[in-house]
């Protein structure tokens, strides 16, 4: 039984990652109010209790800024919050946060024109409390601020280091690495049966593909399956006993690239701009860095085998009002299937946590019903009777 229950919790943890770290318990605890239908995004102030320093930014924008603070610290919502009553002022880091989003603000308006420079984890880097003080020299210097910052860059800077070969000759070595147009463009489904790695606990997940744009994860726990999905146009998240919750903003645009089962045909026209960004090393291989910008978008940092020109690492961003956090996926194990290269296993990696999915049977074009991708009904409200 305890065993059971630590897989579900653990289970329950990875799919609000999943969705850019959706926390379901302080929407609930802290929200106002549902929107009606039709009357378009409420602001935050409208949708959730005692919003002070954050008035005016989209209500769905809350709880990533709330997982930019808590990655940027190193905390969890009980650092600042009351559990249960997440509007309440008795903590005093509440206070706190308030004064310390205002400065940084403030330094931002007042030094950098408006650009945001200065962050959270500027100074905090994972700490409750900024370090204020230089260390002495450890026998073996950390490369951990400049692995940040390498990974926080999506500039490309001219020079010596950034010269290679261009994206779209990469992106065209990926396109025929995987099996070229023509075979790609053949497979119209895919269903994988694997498991989810998370700490030391494996879980069975089957994943559902299918043309254009619709996929959905089911993670079998114990307790029921957590699903992930995305029809083509919308996504959400359902784990057992709780409401299905909806995905917004950059969750969606990572949703549908994950639901794109003919990305490398589409990766020209995915970027208003693409720049070559230097060599690096991914996992034991030299890899061409691609930049690339979209219209609207956060940019996205694609990793390329500089021998086979497969796809080894993509570094996603979502956009918060504090601040950008990367979603970083490692692509390996590429084997053939139906005459096309799939990695059979990806880690995705976030500031809060990381999971391994390793694939053991693939199946393409065979039929998937879309009943697997439509968005469950939400379940009738419990109306008590009067107490007598």
């Amino acid at each position: 039984m305890i065993r059971r229950k630590q897989i579900l919790t653990i289970v329950v943890g990875m799919m609000a990652f999943l969705a850019g770290g959706i926390v379901v318990g302080a929407a609930k605890a802290q929200s106002s109010g549902t929107p009606a239908a039709g009357a378009g995004p409420k602001k935050v102030e409208e949708q959730f209790k005692n919003i002070q320093t954050l008035k005016g930014i989209p209500a769905d924008q809350l709880i990533p800024a709330m997982q930019f603070i808590t990655a940027s610290l190193g905390v969890e919502c009980e650092f600042c919050h009351v559990e249960g009553a997440f509007e309440k002022d008795d903590k005093k880091p509440k206070q706190t946060a308030r004064k310390m989003m205002e400065m940084m603000f403030a330094i931002n308006k007042d030094n950098f024109e408006g650009h945001r420079e200065v962050t959270c984890y500027s100074c905090h880097r994972g700490r409750p409390n900024p370090v204020g003080m230089p260390p002495v020299m450890a026998p073996e210097p950390k490369s951990g601020m400049d692995e940040a910052k390498k990974e926080e860059s999506t500039e490309v800077t001219e020079g010596k280091d950034a010269s290679g070969p261009p994206p779209d000759q990469l992106f065209d070595k990926y396109l025929q690495a995987v099996g070229g147009t023509p075979a790609i463009e053949k497979n119209t489904s895919r269903v994988m049966k694997g498991a989810i790695t998370f700490g030391d606990r494996n879980v069975p997940i089957d994943i559902f593909s299918k043309d254009p744009d619709k996929r959905v994860s089911f993670t079998h726990t114990p307790d029921g399956d957590s699903v992930t999905a995305f029809d083509g146009h919308e996504g959400w998240l359902g784990v057992p006993g709780r409401p299905v919750r909806d995905m917004h903003g950059s969750d969606v645009d990572a949703a549908a690239m994950d639901a794109d089962l003919h990305f490398a045909t589409h990766l020209k026209g995915m970027f208003s701009e693409a720049r070559f960004g230097g060599s690096e090393r991914v996992e034991g291989h030299d890899a061409y860095l691609v930049v690339g910008q979209r219209e609207g978008k956060t940019p996205i940092k694609l990793y390329f085998d500089a021998q086979s020109g497969l796809l080894l690492r993509l570094v996603r961003f979502g956009e918060t009002p504090l601040g950008r956090l990367a979603t970083q996926i490692d692509y390996a194990d590429y084997r053939e299937a139906s005459g096309v290269k799939i990695p059979f296993r990806w880690t995705l990696a976030r500031p809060g946590g990381r999971f391994t999915i390793q694939i053991r049977e693939v199946k393409q074009n065979v039929p998937v019903d879309d009943a697997k991708f439509a968005k469950p009904p939400s379940p009738p409200t419990d109306r008590k009777a009067p107490a007598k």
